[in-house]
């Protein structure tokens, strides 16, 4: 199938119109207000323990993590660093939120939705309490979904297909959202299918693939001079292996001998993402760190796959329809789904040596994360339903869908960011286990796939 560019320019009259934005205006300051009452509710960033410390210690350090994260939200804590503050950290992710809804709505007031529309569209974004909560945590997922929605706006500005530079800058933009997270790095080829399927001229589609390619090539040489072996990361293995832990058959499988201490050996947790840490699982028995035998996890888990492909789409199916129920699943069971705003204070296992040594290089003040009254009082009351977490985004993924099948003309559009979403949704999934948080990068692309779907081509109207 070849989707042809649109001929005509859509109406932009609703970005230029004074007056147009004064709804939106609205909207973005209560969000803000939400985000100044959070930072008033909370005295300070939520650090996590490991996740947070590694990404802290990575950048005092500047070299990249052997294990799960690769170093590209650790280049934004390095840039604030001289500021010794978790706080300050937390302010400006609170900035970058609200910047999220700002791209959102520019570019669906450059496709011409009328500013109530584009407005609308913002909405799960700017007022979740997930977001919110997210944005004030020291994690890397707000950064992706900074960089991937920064990258859309590249790629769908104009109307046709992007200029180079803006095909290259989109590319930089994916590149830095899979240094942060390598889930995100396939978003390259979906990108560069798209110009594909839009007929762009060789030289965009080559610039978002150079722009895009050479920094994760340079990573991956960077990294082989640390752990020595030209990747992204060490944990690609040790990740799918726990992902197949749910249905694994080793009587179907018949691994050889060098892989079969890898079966599993009746140790049962409640979410495949727990296999990684539990300490009676297989991969936990083997002598040496867990990391170290990544190459033979993923050669267990391939072969666990290529044997049991039913059992696994089952199984990645299963846990992503999590992200649409009715009701909020703990998944695993000892994780509380981040949908409204605790009160309570949540303390820091200080036994670890490694977070006084962040504490003393990054930040003298890191400590656990408490509620300061009256504010955390007002933000436990903070009304924002269930309903719009999960079952709005499965509403926003069928009508992108739908937009996708039914467009015609304006396919393409939808289609880019459709793509995204569900890649987003299901890869982490695919690739380890469900979580709550790895969800919301899907929530942008979602939100602007169902509205452009639904929009009027030529609708005029100033909001």
């Amino acid at each position: 199938m070849t989707i042809a560019p649109p001929r005509t320019r859509p109406p932009v009259a609703g970005l230029r119109a004074p007056g147009g934005h004064r709804l939106f205006g609205c909207v973005l300051a209560t969000a803000a207000a939400l985000r100044v009452l959070v930072m008033l509710g909370y005295d300070t960033a939520q650090v996590y323990w490991y996740d947070s410390f590694t990404y802290l210690d990575t950048a005092v350090h500047l070299r990249p993590q052997g294990a799960f994260h690769p170093a590209g939200y650790s280049w934004f804590l390095w840039a604030l660093r001289p500021f010794h503050s978790v706080t300050l950290v937390a302010g400006v992710q609170h900035a970058m939120g609200l910047g999220l809804g700002v791209m959102l709505y520019a570019l669906l007031r450059r496709r011409s939705l009328p500013g109530w529309g584009a407005a609308l569209a913002t909405v799960p974004v700017l007022f979740a309490p997930a977001f919110a909560r997210l944005e004030h945590a020291v994690l890397s997922d707000l950064q992706v979904i900074f960089l991937v929605t920064a990258a859309l706006l590249a790629l769908m500005w104009r109307p046709a297909v992007p200029s180079a530079r803006a095909a290259a800058a989109a590319g930089l933009l994916l590149a830095l959202a899979g240094l942060t997270r390598t889930a995100a790095v396939p978003l390259l080829g979906l990108a560069a299918a798209w110009l594909l399927l839009r007929r762009a001229p060789w030289r965009r589609v080559a610039a978002l693939a150079l722009a895009g390619g050479l920094p994760l090539l340079a990573y991956a040489g960077w990294y082989a001079q640390h752990h020595g072996r030209f990747a992204l990361s060490g944990s690609d293995g040790v990740a799918l292996w726990a992902r197949t832990m749910t249905f694994a058959d080793c009587s179907k499988i018949q691994p050889p001998p060098r892989l079969a201490a890898l079966c599993p050996n009746g140790t049962v947790v409640d979410a495949a993402s727990e296999y990684v840490w539990a300490p009676g699982s297989a991969l936990n028995r083997l002598p040496g760190d867990r990391f170290s035998h990544n190459d033979a996890a993923r050669s267990f888990a391939l072969a666990a796959i290529a044997a049991q492909p039913l059992d696994y789409l089952r199984e990645v199916a299963r846990d992503t329809a999590l992200a649409f129920a009715w009701q909020p699943v703990a998944h695993p069971r000892r994780v509380s789904p981040a949908v409204t705003f605790p009160v309570g204070s949540w303390p820091l296992p200080e036994e670890h040596a490694l977070i006084g040594r962040v504490r003393a290089a990054y930040d003298p003040a890191i400590r656990g994360m408490s509620s300061v009254e009256p504010y955390a009082s007002v933000l436990a009351a903070y009304p924002y339903p269930w309903a719009l977490h999960g079952p709005l985004l499965g509403v926003l993924l069928a009508a992108g869908g739908l937009g996708v099948a039914a467009a015609r003309g304006r396919r393409a559009e939808v289609l880019l960011p459709w793509s995204f979403a569900v890649f987003l949704l299901v890869a982490p999934v695919a690739a380890l286990d469900f979580d709550h948080r790895y969800v919301l990068p899907a929530v942008p692309p979602a939100c602007l796939a169902a509205a452009l779907a639904i929009r009027r081509p030529a609708v005029r109207g100033r909001g």
